[in-house]
């Protein structure tokens, strides 16, 4: 009894295990993991060459500036302007009056300038979504699509002056009554 058991128990294994490999025999054989090289970063030079060879043409030449938008231009600080971070960013003025081309690495725009209730210089390219805020003391450039600034804290030299001038003396409030308007004794009016 004990012989037939085992021989029954042995001849269901061995049956179990043919039918394994049957099964996987049946099946695909496991994929050869393919030999990947690693993603290699394009060099800065083919960047560059790639995002060059985009061409930059300037806006319709349907779309007219306002003459507001026209004055902006005017006010607009051009040249290297360098940011936080060892960044630059840089203004050229483009043939076509009141746009700019705007550089940031291999980043370039064509863009002009539209009104802000603000008062700050507002320049976007609307075909790449990127805006350029000009104030006082400091500009920076963003990337709208994406949400991310691409330059922060640019200054050209009038506004690092600017900035400068107000580390030294800061504005003055006008909501806040000035030293001799408190200095001098209140009158009653007469009754």
């Amino acid at each position: 009894m004990k012989f037939l058991f085992a021989s029954i128990l042995i001849a269901s294994l061995s049956a179990a295990a043919v039918a394994q490999t049957t099964a996987t025999a049946g099946s695909k054989p496991p994929a050869k993991k393919a030999a990947t090289k690693p993603a290699t970063k394009p060099s800065a030079a083919s960047r560059k060459a790639a995002e060059m060879a985009i061409p930059l043409e300037d806006a319709d030449p349907s779309d007219k500036l306002t003459p507001a938008e026209l004055e902006i231009a005017k006010r607009v600080y051009v040249g290297d302007i360098p940011c936080e971070l060892g960044a630059k960013v840089v203004i050229k003025a483009r043939k076509r009056e009141g746009y700019f081309l705007v550089t940031h690495g291999i980043n370039r725009f064509v863009m002009h300038p539209v009104e802000s209730r603000t008062g700050a210089i507002r320049l976007e390219d609307p075909a790449r979504g990127a805006l350029f805020l000009q104030i006082a003391n400091k500009s920076m450039l963003m990337n709208q699509k994406e949400g991310k600034r691409l330059a922060d804290e640019c200054m050209s030299p009038e506004q690092a002056k600017y900035a400068d001038d107000m580390k030294k003396g800061p504005a003055i409030n006008i909501l806040e009554p000035s030293a001799a308007a408190k200095a001098a004794p209140a009158t009653q009016p007469a009754q």
